[in-house]
């Protein structure tokens, strides 16, 4: 069996932590308390063979970030501003099937077809070859997904989010050092990981340059085609680089190969308070109790209270 990572996402004032067989997700109400929902995960997604051979693993990683990563996102914001845990809606429903679908949609057409139309059109209007074209259709992309990440880091409302997701950070690489999980603990480690999902989309961003360069079709339609097509291929390969570049870090090339991405959670992370890095460890225990680990999280853990600062700055 392969080494599994565990690992998670922010969410609106919590974190989601999943792990081989079920998700959590921890959120803090207006109420100061922290609410926990489990679910198990489907097993054809998450258990089936395909799920874990090369290349198509990736896919999983993608449906966590579309589906679970939205659907997450949604239950949350219903706890957050007060709903009770049976009457948030945010993991189940028409409603949340129908968000993921609109929010897929509106990233392909953003991220992948608008850079596809300009690259296009740039051939026509500006009089650049098909292979100057797709250059630019890569870098344009690129610059659309820094440009996104820049622009909602100045928002409060994500400006909290990017917290959180820097308490998801530290708990799991408190947990891959083997730390006791008290917020006080969990506050040593870096707000950075070599796994994070932000690493895993500039991957995805830098390996689509490369892929679609020969898929310069005169037909526009067709090239936007092969680019829908490709995008699973495009994660496939984005999620071996990952788990490559993970486990090989200490090597210089990986260094490198991981550098950009950790640069990139610059803009995505931020330093939590202890009452943050309380509910990131609260997401995480009953994923690991449910694969059957020992969870090293004393009692003592939950009781920090809300607003208290971390006691460490990030690494």
């Amino acid at each position: 069996m392969s080494e599994f990572y565990y690992g998670g996402q922010a969410v609106i004032e919590g974190v989601m932590m999943r792990g081989q067989r079920r998700v959590a997700i921890a959120v803090r109400n207006p109420e100061g308390e922290i609410v926990v929902h489990e679910e198990p995960l489907p097993e054809k997604v998450y258990r089936s063979r395909w799920s874990k051979a090369p290349f198509l693993r990736g896919l999983v990683l993608l449906w966590d970030a579309l589906v679970l990563g939205t659907k997450a996102l949604m239950w949350s914001a219903d706890v957050a501003i007060g709903e009770e845990e049976e009457d948030a809606q945010g993991f189940s429903g028409p409603v949340a099937w129908g968000t993921v679908a609109i929010s897929l949609i509106i990233g392909i057409a953003i991220f992948f077809l608008l850079p596809t139309g300009v690259a296009h059109l740039s051939e026509t209007y500006l009089g650049l070859s098909k292979y100057a074209s797709a250059v630019l259709e890569g870098f344009f992309r690129l610059f659309l997904f820094i440009a996104y990440l820049a622009v909602i880091a100045r928002s409060e409302e994500i400006r909290r989010v990017f917290m959180y997701h820097g308490a998801e950070h530290k708990t799991i690489n408190a947990y891959e050092a083997g730390e006791i999980m008290t917020p006080g603990n969990v506050a040593k480690y870096s707000t950075r990981h070599t796994r994070c999902g932000t690493s895993f989309l500039l991957f995805v961003v830098l390996i689509s340059i490369i892929l679609f360069i020969p898929l310069q079709f005169d037909i526009w339609w067709l090239r936007l085609l092969s680019r829908l097509i490709l995008i699973p291929v495009v994660a496939g390969i984005s999620y071996e680089v990952l788990r490559i570049s993970t486990r090989y870090q200490e090597h210089a090339l990986m260094r490198l190969v991981i550098w950009p991405g950790l640069a990139m959670q610059k803009l995505t992370t931020r330093e939590p308070t202890q009452d943050m890095l309380e509910v990131a460890i609260h997401a995480l225990a009953p994923v690991l109790a449910a694969d059957g680990l020992d969870v090293p999280i004393p009692a003592e853990a939950t009781t920090t209270p809300a607003g208290a600062p971390s006691p460490v700055p990030a690494q």
